[in-house]
């Protein structure tokens, strides 16, 4: 499993969550030019089979538009500290991975 943080999400985080998750990046620290657009962010999710991780409501409508994949998690708890953030996203450790092997379902709301 892959998480790819969106920019609204510190990227401070992958480094405390690494050992939660297989993988997770930042956008900032990928190949896409900076600020990466929403479409460039879905299309890299989507060719490198990540998930991700936003609170941004642009992604869930390109969810409810264009399906799956990749997979998308909105975090619905509006602005919170990073250490907030990272108890949610380990709280929800099984629910992410449960996400990532489902066939049935591409979209998870976190609140």
């Amino acid at each position: 499993m892959i998480l790819l943080l969106d920019a609204n999400i510190s990227r401070k985080l992958v480094e405390i969550l690494k050992p939660h998750y297989t993988e997770i990046w930042h956008v900032e620290n990928i190949t896409l030019p900076q600020p990466a657009k929403d479409s460039a962010i879905w299309d890299f999710a989507k060719a490198n089979n990540a998930i991700i991780v936003t609170n941004d409501n642009d992604f869930y409508k390109l969810s409810i538009l264009k399906g799956f994949p990749p997979k998308v998690i909105i975090l619905r708890t509006g602005n919170q500290s990073n250490k907030y953030i990272t108890e949610i996203l380990i709280k929800h450790v099984s629910d992410i991975k449960n996400l990532s092997e489902s066939n049935e379902y591409g979209l998870l709301e976190i609140v």
